[in-house]
Order: structure tokens, then sequence, then C-alpha cells
């Protein structure tokens, strides 16, 4: 039998190289390191995909850093480049929290937090008086080369009951968000007035004697939206939007507003805000504080008590805040007690039930959603959950801020300049993930569970239903959970491609202009465009981009800011032992949400050798003992105990306990083979399914 011509193997067209004068190729870019210590220098869209830099080719990179990174391979399939840091452009951060490990002459400091870095040497005389195993602030002095170690001073030894306040302004910090204000931003904003001139109202629709209140959670101190009600007719009535008008005292190219545009978003940690603006602006000039006049920006719609919209009105107005309720106060009205409001209060719930029947009717997409609190004391420290659920006196809200952001964004999308469209921030959100919606189609299947995959619009359908039929079943937390992870992620852009989770063609954010710049944007489009000369921003793209990134950071703050106490409120509970559901799975182990707590920890897989091997199912969310056939499956419930509980490191570890009568068996018909570890291979993949 001739012999094959095999080509022989080409260094130069493999996968791994590319042509010389690619690899010179240097980029500049943001340094953002991973859990595992891999980076990724995050260079934006315009330049294609980020750049993987390993451990050995950071130089003196720190996460966050923005970088000069040099190409040294591609892979020419994938497109995917991987590069070395040659030069550090801007250190991100120089201050860090973390533990000292002091010596006769020198010491080393071990930052706290979840991204790996090097211990920074501290000489004798930077010190400061610290002591062994103390917990610290260090500032980075001195690091030249990877050849050394950095070099660093202690700033000041963390008391204990300190601890929390640093914790949270070093979460701040490490995403990049400034504490406090500079004496410009604050002389600019104190030096706004808060009385507001007759002529200004008089330029103005004036709803001040039109019977208008707020509704917000009980501790809120911003209230940057309202709700008017007055009959308009025979079976008509006057519903009013009315939302701060912070555009009106934050003008563009001022200290203020190139501060507002920085931070781009407000963020709200477990004991704290880190606003966007100034107290005197958010608490005070553009809070609709009840019984006082103020200016605000509005969508007013005539509609019928069944929620059909005869006409609508935008643009500025001035209103008088007859009253502040709280979500629980009309939740209380809505379930039947007395008000002299309770007539006007029981019909925009009405017209608000109605509004959300037809948003997903028309294929908006209904998730459940829980929002976790902490009850914390004087000193910050948790002393209690709370889980509140969406009621009717919550989605009264949301569905009259939705109804005028999507008025807001239809308004702007049909103003054209020269025959086009203006640049506009929308709030957009793609469809499912096609990957990850290919993969979750079959497993919602196994629960019985069928998806239409004919249109985006039959897919929401299919959702909706899944969602209907799973409530209070077993398997309502795994698809819940797995069905959000296929969804795309909600974006600002210019580029209109509708919301596809709340099923709107157009989608701006218009109602929450002190917490969120983007809504800030949209205010003087619009009153640009009410006024006839409307606004081109060139930049509006990159603007968008900004604000997207900053809101990505702020989740992540929020998110490590929780974890911090929930860590922090089961260092009590060390020992004891609790009931759970499965979060997530992964080669390593699996995560554990306490039921009674909401506080996620791991199990790792070493800790159930004492019972079986087990091994990772592919696309089962799922661990099974080779011996004994036990499941952990995602959404499983099971019982922990806690113990062990890092506050440097934000980690919960848990252990799975046999409790005999509290689970049902959970077990396969069939053991699994035992799996042979190939050689060479990794014993653990660190990739979790989650």
């Amino acid at each position: 039998m001739p012999k094959k011509n095999i080509p022989k193997y080409n260094k130069k067209k493999s996968s791994r190289y590319m042509p010389k004068n690619k690899l010179q190729e240097s980029l500049k870019g943001t340094l953002d390191v991973t859990r595992s210590g891999m980076g990724y220098v995050i260079i934006g869209s315009e330049n294609g995909k980020d750049i993987i830099v390993r451990p050995q080719d950071m130089g003196i990179a720190l996460n966050g850093d923005t970088v000069l990174v040099k190409v040294i391979k591609q892979n020419a399939t994938s497109g995917r480049k991987e590069g070395r840091i040659t030069e550090v452009l801007e250190r991100k951060q120089t201050e860090f929290i973390g533990r000292i490990s002091v010596s006769n002459n020198f010491g080393f400091f071990v930052a706290s937090g979840d991204k790996p870095m090097p211990d920074i040497y501290i000489p004798k005389n930077k010190l400061n008086n610290a002591t062994d195993n103390e917990k610290v602030l260090v500032r980075l002095t001195k690091w030249e080369s990877t050849e050394k170690k950095p070099e660093g001073e202690v700033i000041s030894i963390v008391k204990p009951e300190d601890e929390n306040n640093f914790a949270m302004n070093a979460l701040l910090k490490d995403k990049g968000f400034t504490i406090g204000f500079s004496e410009e931003v604050m002389h600019e904003s104190d030096a706004l007035p808060e009385s507001i001139s007759q002529a200004e109202i008089a330029i103005r629709k004036d709803f001040r004697k039109t019977l208008t209140f707020t509704i917000d959670p009980f501790d809120a101190k911003d209230f940057d939206d309202a709700v008017s009600i007055k009959k308009a007719g025979k079976g008509l009535y006057e519903i009013g939007v009315h939302i701060a008008d912070v555009s009106h005292y934050v003008r563009p190219k001022t200290e203020l507003d190139d501060e507002a545009y920085k931070r781009a978003t407000s963020v709200y940690l477990p004991d704290r805000v880190n606003p966007m603006l100034p107290e005197h602006i958010s608490n005070v000039l553009c809070s609709l504080r009840p019984n006082e006049d103020k200016l605000t920006f509005s969508a007013v719609f005539i509609m019928t008590e069944k929620g059909i919209i005869k006409e609508h009105w935008i643009g500025k107005t001035a209103i008088h805040s007859d009253r502040r309720f709280t979500y629980e106060e009309v939740q209380e009205i809505i379930e039947g007690k007395q008000s002299d409001l309770k007539e006007e209060v029981l019909l925009l719930n009405k017209i608000a039930q109605t509004l959300r029947k037809e948003r997903f009717s028309k294929g908006a997409i209904n998730f459940s959603s829980q929002e976790v609190k902490f009850k914390l004391d004087e000193t910050g420290k948790p002393i209690g959950i709370e889980i509140k659920e969406s009621k009717p006196a919550h989605q009264l809200v949301e569905e009259l801020m939705l109804l005028a952001n999507k008025t807001v964004a239809a308004y702007a999308s049909k103003v054209k300049v020269k025959g086009k469209e203006i640049p506009f921030p929308y709030r957009v959100h793609d469809e499912p993930d096609k990957d990850k919606f290919t993969a979750f189609v079959p497993f919602a299947l196994k629960y019985g569970y069928e998806f239409d995959t004919s249109s985006p619009e039959k897919i929401a359908h299919s959702f909706n239903e899944m969602l209907n039929k799973a409530h209070g079943n077993p398997e309502q937390h795994i698809l819940e959970q797995l069905g959000i992870r296929t969804m795309a992620k909600a974006i600002y852009t210019s580029e209109n491609i509708g919301h596809y989770g709340l099923g709107f063609e157009d989608y701006c954010h218009f109602t929450s202009p002190i917490r969120r710049y983007p809504d800030v944007m949209v205010h003087r489009i619009i009153e640009s465009c009410l006024s006839e000369h409307p606004i081109v921003d060139k930049e509006m793209e990159e603007k968008c981009r900004h604000c997207s990134d900053r809101e990505r950071a702020a989740m992540e703050c929020e998110r490590a800011g929780n974890k911090y106490k929930q860590v922090e409120y089961m260092q009590q509970f060390l020992g004891e032992e609790f009931e759970g559901i499965i979060s997530g799975v992964a080669d390593f182990g699996f995560w554990v949400e306490t039921i009674d707590q909401k506080c996620e920890g791991l199990v790792s897989i070493q800790s159930l050798n004492f019972y079986d091997d087990f091994r990772s199912i592919e696309g089962e969310y799922m661990l099974v003992g080779t011996r004994s056939g036990r499941k952990f499956r995602m959404g499983d419930k099971v019982w922990i105990k806690v113990v062990s509980a890092n506050l440097d490191k934000r980690q919960l570890d848990y252990e799975w306990i046999l409790k005999p009568g509290a689970e049902r068996p959970n077990t396969i018909e069939k053991p699994l083979p035992k799996k042979t570890k190939k050689k060479g291979t990794s014993k653990v993949s660190q990739k979790k399914e989650k």
C-alpha cells in the first residue's frame, strides 16, 4: 500500500507562530489578573481580542495597571494572542491592605484579596512599628525589575475596629473608584443654589398642584423619581413619571461633570454608598423630598385604567411631592390597609400589573429576583440577613419607570439630523449566547421542558413557560440559574438593537440620573431635541463603552462587598451545620448556598475523599462517585458544616455531611467506572461551571 504524502511540520505555519512583523506588535491596554494568576490585557474592541499574559510574562505589572504588551504568539486558527508585558505606563493602585510577617531586620507584606500579587519587601526602617501578623496598609514605593522583590512602606496599622472601613475602601480602590471628592468638585457643588427662581419655573410645565409622591426603600436618602396622578376626563388619567433634573445643575465641561463621568455610577456596598455626585446634589438639590419644590424632567401619559396610552408628553417640569412612601407602606395599602391615598395607589397598581402582563405577553422574560441585605450594627458588623422579593409595590414603580425609559428611547430613535439617527446612549440586551443556549436546551429537556427555537420571540416564550411550570419544583433553582447564564449582558451603546430581556425595540436609562451617568447624557440629548437643536456627539460610543465598563466594575465591587459580609457573618458559625442548595459545580468541588443565610461556600473535592472518588460529568453540572454512584448536582439540597471563614481572601469553606433522614437518596443506578489519570494531564480543572 503506497504511503500517503504527509506534509512535514512547518514551524512558521504552525498555529503557534505568526509572521515576525506581527510578533513585534506592541499594544496599550489594561491588565486583568484572574484568581488563578493568569492575566489578560484588555485592549478594546477596535483592536480585536484581549491578549493572554502568563504569570512569568507579566514583568512588574499588577492587576489593573495600564501597560504595553508585545505579542509573542498567535494562534492562526482562533486568532488568540499571547503576549509579554514590556512596560507599566500607569499604576492603578499603590496602596494595599494585608498582613505583615516581621523578621529581625525586615518584613514581608502579603496582600489580602483574591487577585494574586507578589509579596512586598518592607525594610526595617519602614515598618512603622508594625508587629508580626498585624493587618496593615502598605504603599508600594519601588519595583524596577523582576529580579528584585517590590519594596514598600507601612503607612498605618489597621486596628480591629477599623478593619471593615479599610476593607470596603480597598474594594472601591481596587476597582478604580475614587473615595471622596476633590476641593474643586466640592466648591462647584456647594456653590449651586438651593432656591428655585420663578423665572425657571415659568419656562417649565407646573405640576406642583398635582398629587405627587415618591416610593422608595425605607433607608433611602436620595429620591430621584416621583409619580403624579390625576383624572383627565371620562375614564382617563394623567400619570406623570418625574425624574430629578440633574442635568440642570451638572453642566458639561465642569469639574463636577468630569468627575461624574469618570465614576459613571454610584457604588452600593453593604454599609455605605460611594456616590457619583456630592451629597449636596444627590441628597438635597435633586432629591425629590416631600413638601419641597423641585425641578424635574418628566414623561407624562394620558391612559385608561387598563394601561392603554392615548397620548404622552416629554419635557421639563416643576413638582412638589406631597408624600414620601416606603415600599412597605404601599404594599400594605395594596393588601388592604386603609389610607387617604388608597384609591390612587390601587389604580396605579392596577395599571402597573396590566403593563407587566402585557410586557411578558410580548416577549419579556420573567426571571424571579431576590435581594439579600445584611442587618448591620453601629460598627458595620453583620448581625442578620434580610431577603427581599419583588412585590406589587416594587413592580408598581418598576413598570412606570420602564414605560418612561421605553418612551424616551422611542422618541430619540425617531430624531434625525441630515437623514441620520442621532448618537444616543441606548440600553441594549442582545439575544442569548448561541453556544450557551445550545447546551442549555437539551439539559432543560431532561426535566421535561421543551424549547421552540424557531425565533427569538419563541425562545422567550419557551423560557417563560419553563419558569412558570418549574416554579416551586426542585429543578427551579438550577434552571433559573443556568437560564440566566445563557443571557447576554446588557450594555450601553449607540447601536440600537433593542432589549431582548425586556422585549422592547427601544430602551434607555432615563430614570436614575443621580446614580447613573448615562441617564444624565440622555437628559441632555432629549432636552436638545425638544429645543430642536439635537446634540450630535461623535464620541458617544466611547462614552457608552466607558459607562458599561464602570457599571461592570461597580457590580464586581458590590459582589465583593457582599461576599466580605457573608464571610464576616459566618465566622460566628464555625463548626455549625446548615442546609443548603448546590449553586455551582466544578472538577475540584461544588458550591453550596445556605438556605437561610444565603451565604455561599466551597465544598472541595478533597474533603469528599473519605466517602468516594468523585468525577465531574460534563454538561450535567454534577459530580458522581465512582464506587457509590452518589451524585452532587446543581440545585440539589445538601447539609454542610462551616469549616473556614477567611476574611482576607473573602472565602468560605464548607464540608458536606451525611445527615441520615435529611436527604433523599441521590445515586445513579450503576456506579461509574473509576477514571484513570492520563499521563501528563492535570488532576483538576479550575474552570468553574457557574
